[in-house]
Order: structure tokens, then C-alpha cells, then sequence
């Protein structure tokens, strides 16, 4: 037969190849960016809710990735495209060892001080050979593709099948909320994955069969690619930085999001998915935003961002899209850059090697080094800066345009620095300042550096010049917003804790106030009577108030309480009673403590109060039964909820705790999540008697004295809740249809759908 008949047999075949290729690569990556949060999520009860648990998981899965396209890039130094295949579909198979995805207990339980160690070492000990393994797809097939369809015109571009990847990626993300997780167990997603898994190697089966044609159509495997040039180190260099800019930043503004703007359930979702759908813009044959119009957008909303990343804003919509929209433009023109300078098709997998090589020194930046060496999430308004320099550096010298624009711009932000300087040297300034204008320092701040925002996007075309105006913005905002909103700050692998002083002259005057992001954890008066007054949702006036003095009354109790906070809790305690906190930050422990801040512990509590540090479902198992008289599970008003500690499994454990006449109050009060319900039908499931109250403060208060407080009181008998069923600000919970949460399931979608629109049986 001659080889025009033989391409005209293969013809039908070569049609199907590039939709195999296309369709492999779409499940591989779907799967690896399922497995992110459901791995995660198994990982979560023995380190709580912590955003920086995902950030420093994605490092985990980055360098994963890494090893991956490590593999990738050594294998391709086999001659042979059938003996790749060969070794590949092995490796799958030995991986699949690994399965179903699980967290082995091998290295115990977690250090609450060096979390981070042992979190890296789990997840690879667990789940690092099957996710770098498939993760090594991407490059993999496309090198084959490339190999397989040479002489075609679309194997001289295999780049665009990244785009495929990364579609499966941003759709399997985006799934998992939404889809997955209220709709499947934690086991059935586990053993769902494990078949993709398998329908995957069936896939990569399939592609072994396609090469292995080769031989019997044409009696010869694939050609190799022609060698082309080596890329030059500083080539490479810079490669590695256009991808640790957008890692980082990604990182970055998730944890400034939570930490400063408005913490969400499901946050990290949004900043993942505009990453990946960068990549899917950045590789498209014609990409749906071009280059030049992200360069002009990238320079106005970086600007803008720069500045309004240093400042709190009442509208937190718009500071979410303001800080999202610089994300992605900055991230969508360094990706856009990289793909303009990827190489030829031999050096395909060395490419992303080296991109993979720069997201994982962006992420480990951000979720490994950053939080030692810095107080505050400074990390993300630094690369967003210096995100600057990676813009086109333009040609020539700097005429005197630009140089008025730089000087323009210094003067600019000198204005705000000189004169806080001034107003806090001179108390008759400062009042006449407050009582003439309308806008606080912070908001004249803002006004005043728009001219220096307005600049920075006339030099754009410059980028030393951009980047030099971007840091006289941020220095000068950042001088402002920092001198003024906090007395202190500390950070640690759990989050960023500040101490505010807010003057509440209801209150006998200052105030300090505990926060986690914009999450208060506590207050104290600092002078007066209120000194050792319990505030907030510790008020006597609150459920959690009324249920320590009701259990108080009943004689010497042996008080739990789970989640420290400012340690308001210890003003309750009698010589004669005993009172355990339980807390997973060992930093809220130390300033609780530090009578600088907060003297509950220290002065007002009557007896030494003992902290137990690790996550409280790990704890309290090590607790002897039937010990407790109050237990108060106080964890879930911020909204990185650690939900293993609202399960079936938890409250059970919570009850076995509890003398046959003790009680456990849950505090369910929440800005975003409806977790009322399916505590109330953990009760049920259990079979145990249980109370709600929805207390609502007074107006009439101190803006300090307390705050609106939801909870709901179980006890193992009835005797248990016979006081609090004679106060009529104690209901009956009424019967529910939401399914209770469990080690195995648990509905973050169906909490927040509820807190938007409550249904008929909400308690309240």
C-alpha cells in the first residue's frame, strides 16, 4: 500500500488523536483540582478551619506539581515515545496503591506550635505519589502530542492543549462547592475520585494504544522533535518569576481578604478560579482579552488596588472587587507574558518545569516565609507592587515627563505622612482637625493621593517609573492606616491577631479589643469598674452568661471552655471552681494573658485558669468522662468554621464529657452561616434534649457591654436542662429536616443558602 493510501486509511484515526489527547488531559486535570479541597477538608479536623490550613496545603500540592512536571521533564530524555508511555501507565498503576485518598495517622497528632511541618509531611506521606503522578499529565501528553502529530499543523503548537487543563481545572473547582460537597459524603467523594482515577489510566490505556498504532501502521514510532537552542538562564529566570508573581499573588489576596476586608466561606474558591482561568486566556490561540488592553487595565487597576489595599472600607463588596480585579489583571499579564515567551515544543516540558518551579516559590513565599517574618499580611501589597517591574520596561532614556510624574507623585504622598506627623505632635491641631472636617485621616488619605494614582497610570508604559510611584502609594497609605487602627499585632500559621484601642466612654473609657481579621474574639474596659465586667457575647445577659452563672448557682463547677478569645470566661471563676480552656493558637493564649492587653486571666480570675493547646476534638478526647459540669464550644463566630466541632460525632463526644447533669452550650451566632439547624438535628439524631435562645442586645448598653449571641444548650439528661427550661428566654427548638452535619458530611453551601433566605423551622 503507499503512503498516500495509508494516510488516507489513518485519516478517521488521526481525527479521533487530538480529541483523546484533549479529553485525557481535561479528566487529569479535573481531577487533580478536585482532590485539592477534598484532601484538604479530610486534613481539617485535626488543624481547625484556618485559611492558612489551604494556603499552606497549596504549597503542599505546588510542589507536588513540581516533582510532577519534574518527571515529566526527566522522562522525556527517553528516546523511545512507547517505553514514556510504558513507564507512565506503571507508575499510575503504583500509585493507585494509594487509594482510596486517605490521611494516614502516621506522624500522630499536630504540633499547635509548628503546624506547618507536620502538615507538608502528612499530605505527602498520604497523598503525594498519586497527585504527582497525575499532575504530571499536562506536560506529558502534550510533549507526546507534539511527537505524535508532527507534520500536522496543530502539533506545532501542543501549548494550546493547556488550555483544555486548565478548563478542567477551573470547572472542577468551581464543582466542588457547589456540586460536590452538598450533594456527596466525604467517603463517596473519596471512592467517586478513585474511579475518575481509574476511568483516567483506562484514558492513558487508550493513548498507549494510539502510539503503539504508530508502529503497526508505519513500521516506526514517532520522530523525536528537532533539538532547538537551550533557553538562556536569565530566560529562564525570568520565566520563573512572571509565575511566582501570580502564585503568590493568589495566595496573598485570599488571606488579605479574609484578614482585612470580609472573611466568606468558600473565599478561597474565587482567587483559584481567576488564576486558572488566566491560564486558559493566556494560552488560547487568540486570547479573548488581548495583551495590550491587560497591560493598559493591569496599570489603572493595580494602582487603584495599591491604594486601597491599605485601608478598611464600610462597602466590602466594592473592596472585594477592586482587590479581585487587580488580582486578576496583574495575574492575567504576567501569565500572557510567559505564554509569549514559550519556547519550542522540544523544550515543552523544561517550560513548565520552570513555571512550575516559580508557583511554588510565589506560594511558598506567601504561606511559608511571610507569616515568620512579617506581622501583617504585608506580603500581598508588596508583590502587588513590585508586580510592577514585570511590565514592559519601555526603550530610551526617562525623558522629563516621567520624571514630573515621579516628583508629582512624592510630593503627593509626602502630604499625608507630614501631616499626621504634625496632628500627633499638637493636641489643639488635632482636635480642631476632627471637629472641622468630615473625613477622618484615613479617608482624606485616600482623597489625597488619587493625583499620585492618576500618575502612576500615565507612566505605565514605563515600568521602573510605574513601580517607583506605586511605592511612594503604598508607603505613604500604609504609614497612615497603620499608625491609626491598631495598638498591636502579632501573626502566626493561624491567622493575624490585633489589638485595637477603641475609646467607649459607657465603659469608663478604653477599650482593648481582640480581633481575628474582621472578627472580634473579645473586649475589656481598662479602667473602672467594667475592668473585670465580662463584654460582648460574655455578658451575664447573653446565654453564655446566663448559663455560667445558672450552673454557678448549682455549686463548685468544673468549667470547659473551647476557644480562648481574650479569656472573658475566666471572670466567672470562683476559687472553688476549675476553669480549662481549650484553644489551637498558642499566640491567643500569650496575649489573653499579657495583662498589657487583657487581665481577665490574670487579675480577675479568682485561681489559676489552665490552658490545653491543640485542636479541641483532639483534646478533649484525652478529657476523663463524666468530669464536666459546663462545656462551651466557642469557635464558630468567625467564618473559617472549624465544622468537625459541630458534627454528630463531636457533640457526642461533647456529652460523654458531661456529669448526668451537666450541659454543653454550643454558640452558634454567625454573619454568613446558618449553623443552627443542623447542630439542632445532631440533638435529634442523638436523642438528647436541647434549648435555643436568641438574645439580642440591648440598645440601651454600652456600644461594648455585649453583643447579640445565638446558641443552643444540650444536655445527656433531661435533668440537665430543668433550671433553664424554668426561663422562659429558653424555647424548644422546633422539629427540623436539615440533614445534621457528620465527620463524613458536612453542607458549607446549604449554611450559607439558609442564612440568606432562613427556612420556616429556623428557631428564631
Amino acid at each position: 500500500m503507499s503512503e498516500t493510501s495509508m494516510d488516507t486509511v489513518t485519516r478517521p484515526a488521526d481525527r479521533l488523536t487530538p480529541i483523546l489527547f484533549a479529553v485525557a488531559i481535561f479528566v487529569s486535570a479535573s481531577l487533580v483540582f478536585v482532590v485539592q479541597p477534598m484532601v484538604t477538608k479530610l486534613v481539617l479536623p485535626m488543624l481547625g478551619g484556618s485559611p492558612s490550613v489551604w494556603n499552606t496545603s497549596m504549597v503542599f500540592f505546588q510542589t507536588a506539581l513540581l516533582a510532577g512536571y519534574g518527571y515529566a521533564h526527566g522522562l522525556q530524555r527517553i528516546g523511545s515515545i512507547r517505553l514514556q508511555v510504558a513507564i507512565h501507565l506503571t507508575l499510575l498503576l503504583a500509585a493507585a496503591l494509594f487509594l482510596p485518598l486517605h490521611i494516614n495517622g502516621w506522624l500522630g497528632d499536630p504540633n499547635p506550635s509548628a503546624p506547618i511541618g507536620w502538615l507538608l509531611a502528612t499530605l505527602t506521606l498520604s497523598v503525594g505519589a498519586p497527585f504527582a503522578i497525575l499532575s504530571a499529565t499536562a506536560p506529558l501528553l502534550q510533549a507526546w502530542y507534539a511527537r505524535v502529530r508532527a507534520g500536522h499543523s496543530d502539533g506545532k503548537n501542543p501549548y494550546v492543549l493547556y488550555a483544555a487543563s486548565n478548563l478542567g481545572s477551573f470547572l472542577a473547582l468551581l464543582s466542588y462547592p457547589i456540586l460536590i460537597e452538598p450533594l456527596s459524603t466525604l467517603s463517596g467523594q473519596r471512592w467517586s475520585w478513585t474511579g475518575g482515577y481509574g476511568v483516567f489510566v483506562l484514558l492513558v490505556a487508550a493513548l498507549a494504544l494510539v502510539v503503539w498504532s504508530r508502529r503497526l501502521d508505519r513500521a516506526a514510532e514517532p520522530a523525536p522533535l528537532e533539538k532547538s537552542a537551550p533557553i538562556p538562564w536569565k530566560e529562564k529566570g525570568l520565566l520563573v518569576l512572571l509565575a511566582a508573581a501570580p502564585s503568590s499573588l493568589m495566595l496573598g489576596v485570599t488571606t488579605h481578604l479574609s484578614t482585612d476586608v470580609a472573611s466568606a466561606p468558600f473565599l478561597w474558591v474565587i482567587p483559584l478560579a481567576l488564576y486558572l482561568l488566566t491560564f486558559v486566556i493566556a494560552f488560547q490561540n487568540r486570547p479573548w482579552i488581548p495583551l495590550p488592553i491587560t497591560l493598559v487595565i493591569q496599570a489603572g487597576a493595580g494602582a487603584v488596588g495599591v491604594l486601597l489595599v491599605a485601608f478598611r472600607s464600610g462597602d466590602w463588596g466594592l473592596a472585594f472587587a477592586i482587590n479581585l480585579v487587580a488580582f486578576f489583571f496583574a495575574t492575567l499579564m504576567c501569565h500572557q507574558l510567559l505564554a509569549a515567551r514559550r519556547p519550542a515544543p522540544d523544550r515543552l516540558t523544561e517550560f513548565y518545569l520552570l513555571m512550575s518551579f516559580g508557583g511554588v516559590v510565589g506560594g511558598a513565599f506567601t504561606a511559608l516565609v511571610a507569616p515568620v517574618i512579617f506581622d501583617m499580611v504585608w506580603e500581598y501589597p508588596l508583590v502587588l507592587v513590585l508586580v510592577g517591574l514585570l511590565r514592559p520596561w519601555g526603550r530610551g532614556r526617562i525623558d522629563g515627563q516621567y520624571v514630573g510624574a515621579m516628583v508629582g507623585a512624592a510630593v503627593v504622598a509626602l502630604i499625608p505622612v507630614l501631616l499626621s506627623v504634625w496632628l500627633n505632635s499638637n493636641d489643639a491641631a488635632r482636635g480642631f482637625f476632627y471637629d472641622t472636617f468630615p473625613l477622618n485621616m484615613s479617608q482624606l488619605t485616600m482623597v489625597i493621593l488619587v493625583p499620585a494614582v492618576v500618575c502612576a497610570f500615565l507612566a505605565r508604559d514605563r515600568a521602573v517609573v510605574f513601580t517607583a510611584i506605586l511605592v511612594m502609594i503604598a508607603l505613604s497609605s500604609q504609614w497612615i492606616t497603620r499608625g491609626y487602627d491598631w495598638s498591636y499585632s502579632e501573626r502566626s500559621f493561624f491567622g493575624v491577631m490585633r489589638v485595637a484601642n477603641v475609646p467607649d466612654q459607657g465603659m469608663g473609657g478604653d477599650v482593648h479589643v481582640l480581633m481575628h481579621g474582621t472578627t472580634l474574639h473579645g473586649a475589656q474596659a481598662q479602667q473602672g469598674q467594667n475592668v473585670c465586667a465580662p463584654t460582648l457575647y460574655y455578658n451575664v445577659n447573653t446565654p453564655i452568661g446566663q448559663s455560667a452563672l445558672m450552673v454557678r448557682g448549682r455549686g463548685p463547677m468544673n468549667i470547659g471552655v473551647v476557644g480562648q478569645g481574650s479569656g472573658a470566661m475566666a471572670t466567672y471563676k470562683r476559687p472553688q471552681d476549675t476553669l480549662t480552656f481549650f484553644e489551637i493558637d498558642p499566640m491567643v493564649d500569650r496575649l489573653s494573658r499579657d495583662p498589657r492587653w487583657f487581665s481577665y486571666i490574670s487579675a480577675c480570675a479568682e485561681g489559676p485558669v489552665k490552658t490545653v493547646l491543640g485542636d479541641a476534638r483532639l483534646t478533649l478526647n484525652h478529657q476523663r468522662a463524666g468530669s464536666y459540669d459546663l462545656l462551651i464550644i466557642d469557635a464558630f463566630s468567625s467564618d473559617a468554621v472549624p465544622t468537625h466541632l459541630l458534627t454528630v460525632e463531636a457533640i457526642r463526644g461533647y456529652l460523654r464529657l458531661l456529669k448526668p447533669n451537666g450541659v454543653v452550650l454550643l454558640h452558634l451566632s454567625n454573619r454568613n452561616l446558618e449553623i443552627t439547624l443542623p447542630t439542632v438535628a445532631a440533638a435529634q439524631d442523638l436523642g438528647v434534649p436541647a434549648l435555643h435562645q436568641l438574645y439580642i442586645e440591648s440598645g440601651d448598653m454600652p456600644t461594648m457591654a455585649e453583643a447579640s449571641t445565638e446558641a443552643l444548650i444540650i444536655s445527656p439528661t433531661e435533668a440537665g436542662l430543668a433550671d433553664f427550661r424554668r426561663d422562659a428566654r429558653w424555647k424548644q427548638p422546633a422539629e427540623t429536616s436539615v440533614r445534621a452535619w457528620t465527620d463524613d458530611y458536612v453542607n458549607l453551601l446549604g449554611a450559607i443558602w439558609r442564612s440568606r433566605f432562613p427556612p420556616p423551622e429556623r428557631p428564631y
